[in-house]
């Protein structure tokens, strides 16, 4: 349903320009760019967890900066409350930034180490005019309840380097959540803690999603948190959606040779389940210069001379279960998973 809608993502485009010196530029002959996000089309509903995944380098933080209009894109729409945001101005986008938040993964650099808790809590609320200074305070200290930073009072005084990891991500997350925004981007935000708090951190955040109503969009390179975090991921390749689906359909029925190589590389706790595996060789090429027809071609186990001659487009397989391989289907295709499986 389109009023289900919240972030609405038509064909967006992110290229760099690589910096050369003269003499570079003049025997490329051309401008060199990097194609960080090429072409990416999506949508985000309410009170949905979307998940963006991939390995490093396939333009998954690129995309979720562009959704917030971090950084400006090169082409395309980001459709949000009706408007698309990517050509108004900055007037015109700062009341919609407080419907739009990020917690960004490195907690111990998104703080402001001169700043305590209380002026990194209430700097956002203070940008956009919230309440009075009694109801900012107290806005802020309900937020900090929220994330399990008790009491309150003993934290709001402190600052950032007085705080664990774990903790610095729950102030990173209150920041985010205290405006109540409709749209929240979360770029990998456990990755950088310890094992033992990530299910903590994770827990708190799909609660706050619960109570706040928020849509969130979930940026992973691990697809076992994907699966437990998000109702339908998208998996990224060089700057281009894979696949895309319900997240049950992605993780146990995945169509794509590298969703399946991905799915494959999850570590299984009991050694005696046997499941298929597909090994994937190399890195993923230079996005300055991407290979032509199917990005993955060149890291491909099963290509064909299509595959290196005509990009494959997105289509829908059945119930909302997009993939963008010319090989699903075929009798190559089949040959392939039955001897895997």
């Amino acid at each position: 349903m389109a009023e289900d809608i919240v972030m609405k993502v038509t064909n967006l485009v992110k290229w760099f320009p690589v910096r050369m010196g003269f003499f570079s530029t003049v025997f490329a002959g051309k401008q060199l760019y990097v194609r960080a996000v090429d072409d990416v089309s999506f949508d985000v509903r309410k009170r949905e967890v979307f998940g963006l995944a991939g390995e490093s380098g396939s333009g998954k933080t690129t995309t979720g900066r562009l959704l917030l209009r971090l950084i400006e894109p090169t082409s395309g729409k980001v459709i949000f409350d009706g408007k698309d945001i990517t050509t108004i101005s900055e007037n015109e986008l700062k009341p919609l930034r407080r419907k739009m938040q990020i917690v960004f993964q490195d907690p111990y650099e998104s703080l402001n180490p001169r700043m305590t808790i209380r002026d990194i809590i209430t700097e956002p609320m203070r940008v956009q005019g919230v309440g009075n200074e009694s109801e900012i305070e107290e806005k802020a200290l309900k937020i900090l309840e929220d994330v399990d930073l008790l009491p309150p009072e003993e934290f709001i005084v402190r600052f950032p380097h007085e705080l664990s990891g774990g903790q610095r991500q729950r102030v990173a997350t209150a920041r985010a959540f205290v405006l109540n925004p409709e749209f929240i981007v979360a770029d990998e935000p456990v990755s950088m803690l310890d094992v033992s708090i990530r299910a903590e951190i994770l827990k708190l955040m799909l609660s706050l999603v619960e109570k706040f109503g928020t849509s969130f969009l979930y940026i992973t390179h691990d697809l076992a948190l994907a699966r437990h975090m998000c109702d339908r991921i998208a998996i990224m390749y060089l700057g281009k959606i894979m696949e895309g689906g319900v997240t049950e359909k992605i993780v146990y029925e995945p169509l794509h040779p590298y969703t399946k190589a991905l799915i494959s590389a999850v570590p299984v706790p009991d050694p005696t389940i046997k499941r298929s595996e597909i090994v994937v060789k190399g890195e993923i090429p230079s996005p300055i210069d991407p290979p032509p027809g199917c990005r993955f071609h060149t890291r491909c186990p099963i290509a064909e001379e299509i595959c290196h001659q005509k990009e494959p487009p997105l289509m829908d397989h059945g119930d909302g279960h997009y993939a963008a391989c010319h090989l699903i289907g075929t009798s190559h295709w089949e040959e392939y998973v039955a001897m895997k499986d």
